[in-house]
C-alpha cells in the first residue's frame, strides 16, 4: 500500500511539474497560403533552407500558458546579410526569455530580397498583421505587437518600424547591432548589396537608409551593439538612436565595450546577463 501511494504521489508530483511546459504552444504558420504578393525571383515553395535561402516564408510560434500571457508578442527576425538566417541564436533560442515573462515569441523566416526591396518588408508586415488578426485566439494584445530584428534583421526591423502604417506598425522595437544605414560609409557591403543590388539610385539608397525614415510617432526603441563590431560599424546604432531622440520617439541604447557582431542569445556573449536584464527592465518600462 505504501508503495502505490508513493508511486502516486511521485505521479503526481511529475504531472504538476509537466503541465506548465505541455501548456506551452508552439506551431508554424505560413505567411502567405495563397501565393506570394511579390517575388525576388527564386521564390519556392518548401521550408526554410539554409543554404539557398528559398523558402517559404512561415512564423515559428512560440507562446506561453495561456494562465502566464501579459499580451504582448515579439516577431523576431534573424540576421543573415538578407542572404540567410541565423534561425537559432537569433530566432528560436529566445522563446524561454520571452515566454518565461508571460510573451510570445514569433520567428519569422522572411525571404530574402535578391535586389528587390519590398519583398522581405510585405513578409515582415504580413506577420504583424497575422499576429494581430488571431490575437483573440492566441491571447495577445493588438497594442502591444513587437518587432524585434537583429544584423541586417534588425535592418528589416526598422525598415517595418520607419515604413509600415496601419495594422502592420509594431508597438515597439528591439535591435541587435543592426545595419541601419545604406550610406556606403558605415553600412553593411553584403547586407546593402543584396538589398538595394548593385547600383541602386541615390533615392533608393535613402529611403532604406532608416535613421533618415524617423518621424514622431513612431515605436519606442532598444538597442544593444558593442564597441568593436567589426562587421556592422555601431555608428549605424547610434545615428538611428540620435533620430529616434530628435523626433521624440522613446529610445534606449547600450554599446558593450566588446562582444563584436552576431552574438545574439549565445551565453558565450560576455555581457549576456546584464543585455537581458536591461532588454528585461526595458520591457517593463514599456506601457
Amino acid at each position: 500500500m505504501y508503495r502505490i501511494k508513493h508511486m502516486a504521489s511521485a505521479l503526481l508530483i511529475a504531472l504538476t511539474i509537466a503541465l506548465p511546459l505541455a501548456a506551452q504552444e508552439k506551431f508554424t504558420v505560413d505567411v502567405w497560403p495563397d501565393g506570394f504578393p511579390n517575388t525576388n525571383g527564386r521564390d519556392l515553395t518548401e521550408p526554410y533552407d539554409a543554404k539557398s535561402g528559398n523558402f517559404k516564408p512561415q512564423l515559428f510560434a512560440y507562446l506561453p500558458p495561456a494562465s502566464k500571457a501579459t499580451g504582448r508578442a515579439v516577431v523576431c527576425l534573424p540576421g543573415g546579410s538578407y542572404q540567410h538566417l541565423a534561425l537559432d541564436t537569433e530566432g528560436r533560442m529566445w522563446a524561454p526569455f520571452f515566454n518565461e515573462r508571460g510573451i510570445a515569441l514569433f520567428v519569422l523566416t522572411y525571404r530574402m530580397p535578391n535586389g528587390i526591396t519590398a519583398v522581405p518588408e510585405t513578409d515582415a508586415m504580413e506577420a504583424i498583421r497575422i499576429l494581430r488578426r488571431n490575437a483573440a485566439k492566441w491571447h495577445l494584445d493588438v497594442h502591444k505587437i513587437g518587432i524585434m530584428g537583429h544584423s541586417a534583421g534588425g535592418h528589416l526591423c526598422s525598415t517595418v518600424a520607419t515604413h509600415s502604417v496601419g495594422d502592420a506598425r509594431p508597438d515597439f522595437q528591439i535591435l541587435l547591432y543592426p545595419v541601419i544605414s545604406m550610406d556606403k560609409s558605415i553600412t553593411h557591403a553584403l547586407s546593402r548589396s543584396s538589398l538595394l543590388g548593385p547600383n541602386p539610385t541615390p533615392e533608393v539608397e535613402k529611403a532604406y537608409s532608416n535613421e533618415l525614415q524617423v518621424r514622431p510617432g513612431q515605436a519606442p526603441a532598444i538597442i544593444f551593439t558593442c564597441n568593436d563590431d567589426g562587421a556592422v560599424p555601431p555608428e549605424n546604432s547610434i545615428r538611428y538612436y540620435l533620430a529616434l531622440q530628435k523626433a521624440g520617439v522613446d529610445a534606449s541604447l547600450h554599446v558593450y565595450p566588446s562582444g563584436g557582431h552576431g552574438f545574439g542569445v549565445t551565453e558565450g556573449f560576455k555581457y549576456h546577463k546584464q543585455m537581458l536584464e536591461e532588454l528585461d527592465a526595458w520591457l517593463a518600462h514599456l506601457k
